[in-house]
């Protein structure tokens, strides 16, 4: 079984107002992001909210994924994680961790990088673009104990560090694993990314 942990508690201090909440693909970023996310060969999908929590949790009111708030948002990124993770069921083997300002990520990318993590033997599965390592990120729940007591200085780039012979890079081509959305310019560029990417994907017909 592999969960996703969607990351949708930040303050989007730099964007002016809550960014997950900002029109995209006929719904929000965070709509957009949850509906590919239940697309896609992923079990379970928790998203841990803070600021705007409510306004987040009622967007997503309808959808099967399960909301799980965390009240030391402010504290950043890593308590999210943690949040998360505590909140996992038991079933749980592995765990995709997901920017919830990433509207860019698709299910056909988590099908790959769950298809790539099956199959290489490693623990720990990094999507790289041009040399370079973004997000999502896909590791099993073993190291869940590790993630909750280490790494409060640097993050979850802490377990990657502390097992490089564990990590698995899976070459991708989609530049948006490097990027996330924090103000109105990286929004405008996601958006225009968006479009031209479904002007080129053909429309089925009905005969």
């Amino acid at each position: 079984m592999i969960c996703a942990i969607i990351l949708a508690a930040g303050e989007s201090r730099r964007m002016g107002t809550p960014k997950l909440l900002l029109p995209f693909g006929g719904t929000t970023v965070i709509g957009h992001i949850v509906d590919q996310l239940l697309r896609s060969a992923l079990n379970s999908i928790f998203v841990v909210v803070g600021h705007e929590g409510d306004r987040i949790a009622a967007e997503l009111s309808g959808r099967p994924a399960s909301i799980v708030t965390n009240p030391d948002y402010k504290t950043g990124m890593l308590s999210s994680v943690r949040c998360g993770l505590r909140a996992l069921p038991k079933e749980c083997d592995a765990v995709m961790v997901v920017l919830g300002d990433q509207p860019a990520i698709t299910a056909e990318l988590v099908n790959e990088m769950v298809r790539s993590f099956a199959a290489s033997g490693k623990g720990i599965l990094v999507p790289l673009h041009e040399g370079r390592r973004g997000h999502p990120l896909l590791f099993p729940t073993s190291y869940r104990d590790e993630i909750l007591t280490r790494y409060d200085d640097v993050g979850l780039r802490g377990l990657l560090l502390s097992h490089p012979d564990e990590v698995c890079e899976i070459n991708v081509s989609i530049p948006s694993v490097l990027s996330d959305m924090d103000n109105p310019e990286d929004y405008r560029r996601e958006l225009a990314s968006f479009d031209e990417n479904t002007r080129k994907t053909p429309k089925s017909r009905v005969e």
